[in-house]
C-alpha cells in the first residue's frame, strides 16, 4: 500500500519543475485550469483522462463553462501519495501542451466548524443528519468522502447555555431521501423541532441545540 506524504514533503515537492501548477490543501492536491471555453475544458479533460489511464491513478474533476478544477487524491489512503505528484506532473504538461494556463489562487475549501464541549454525544447526529462519514484520520471531523460537500470539524470549547443561533444548516436532498435521513438524524440522538412546513422542510436539532433544517423544495412555487 502507498504511503501518504507529510505536507512539508509535497511542499518541497512543489519546489520542482513542472508542479508549481499546483498547491496542497489538506490531503489534496488542487489546481484549476483555465480553458476559456466548454469545448476546449472538455479537449483537455479527455487529455487528462488519457494520462490518468496510462499511470492507472484517477483524479477528481470539475468541469465548468470556462475552467477546470482537478482535485488529486489517493483515497485508499486518504493522502497525497508519490502517485498524485506523478499524476499532476502529467497533467500539467497535458494543459501546458494545449497551451491552457492554470491559476491556483482560486483553488479554496470551505470546511463548517461548530463549537461543542462533548463532539462524541453530537457527532452521530450530525454525520447522519449530513449523509457523511467520519473522517477516516481525525475524530473530530465527518465529511462527504466524495469530496463535494464542506467538511463539518468540532471545535472544543467550555460547557455554555444554547445560545441564539446566527446561522444553521440548511440540508437539501432529493425528495425521497428526506424521510430516511430525518429518521437516521433522529435515531443518532436528535429531536425534531418543528415539522410544520413538511415536506418543504423540517428542522431538526441535536442533542446540544444545534439546529438544521432538512429540505425538499416540495411545495415551493
Amino acid at each position: 500500500m502507498s504511503q501518504p506524504l507529510t505536507f512539508t514533503a509535497v511542499q518541497a515537492e512543489l519546489e520542482q519543475p513542472g508542479l508549481g501548477d499546483w498547491r496542497m490543501m489538506f490531503q489534496t492536491l488542487e489546481t484549476c485550469f483555465l480553458t476559456g471555453t466548454f469545448a476546449r475544458g472538455l479537449e483537455l479533460v479527455g487529455r487528462i483522462g488519457e494520462a490518468a489511464d496510462g499511470l492507472g491513478h484517477a483524479p477528481e474533476l470539475d468541469v465548468r463553462a470556462a475552467a477546470v478544477h482537478v482535485r488529486l487524491i489517493s483515497r485508499d489512503v486518504f493522502g497525497v501519495t508519490s502517485a498524485d505528484l506523478d499524476l499532476a506532473r502529467r497533467i500539467s504538461a497535458v494543459a501546458a501542451d494545449l497551451g491552457v494556463a492554470a491559476d491556483p489562487s482560486v483553488v479554496e475549501i470551505v470546511e463548517l466548524a461548530l463549537d461543542t464541549p462533548d463532539h462524541a454525544e453530537i457527532k452521530p447526529f450530525w454525520r447522519a443528519v449530513l449523509g457523511y462519514e467520519d473522517h477516516p484520520l481525525h475524530d473530530r471531523e465527518v465529511r462527504d468522502l466524495q469530496g463535494i460537500g464542506p467538511a463539518l470539524w468540532f471545535q472544543a470549547t467550555e460547557p455554555h447555555e444554547e445560545p441564539r443561533q446566527r446561522f444553521h444548516l440548511d440540508v437539501r436532498v432529493p425528495p425521497e431521501v428526506a424521510g430516511p435521513r430525518i429518521a437516521a438524524a433522529l435515531a443518532a440522538g436528535g429531536t425534531l423541532v418543528s415539522d410544520e412546513r413538511a415536506p418543504t422542510f423540517v428542522v431538526l436539532a441535536d442533542a446540544q441545540g444545534n439546529k438544521v433544517c432538512v429540505t425538499t423544495g416540495l411545495g415551493r412555487d
